[in-house]
């Protein structure tokens, strides 16, 4: 995602699945991959929010949930659909930092919506991370790998990549 560098603007992209352990007080480090960027890029502040669509949360660098933010309040508030994502999404946003050990906290309520206990996914998604309950994660990926793809189905921008 879009992070401030040095002297230009330049991509942060998090990516790479990573098992974490979450330790008694309810933290989980940060793999040093990527604590490293979030310091320096994002003095190590950030967002925790559910997903809508899958019993995970989502973790954004703070400058980029503040865009998002930003995007999602300017909705029409008078839309069911769109009142149900900003009560969700909005509501549920939490800013938290990493500590001098590079660990964050995932409140009680957080770890409750998404199924945390002890082993948890950290899935990096491009501008975010995903945070998932290893058993939640791995049931989810198996039927995602069984599901057939029917062409028809596919948004037109994903028909033109190849792999």
């Amino acid at each position: 995602m879009i992070a401030r560098g040095i002297a230009t603007w330049e991509v942060v992209m998090f990516r790479g699945i990573n098992a974490v352990n979450i330790d008694v007080k309810g933290r989980i480090a940060i793999p040093m991959r990527y604590r490293q960027c979030l310091c320096d890029e994002f003095d190590g502040q950030l967002v925790l929010t559910i997903d809508t669509e899958q019993r995970c949360l989502l973790m954004y660098p703070f400058s980029v949930w503040e865009e998002i933010e930003k995007k999602i309040t300017a909705l029409p508030s008078f839309h069911p659909e769109t009142r149900r994502i900003q009560r969700l999404l909005i509501g549920h946003a939490t800013e938290i930092a990493l500590d001098s050990h590079g660990r964050i906290l995932l409140l009680p309520l957080l770890r409750e919506y998404a199924g945390l206990d002890k082993r948890v996914i950290l899935l990096g998604q491009g501008n975010k991370f995903e945070i998932w309950d290893e058993h939640m994660w791995g049931t989810c990926r198996d039927a995602w790998l069984k599901e057939k793809l029917i062409k028809g189905d596919l948004p037109d921008d994903i028909k033109t990549i190849s792999l």
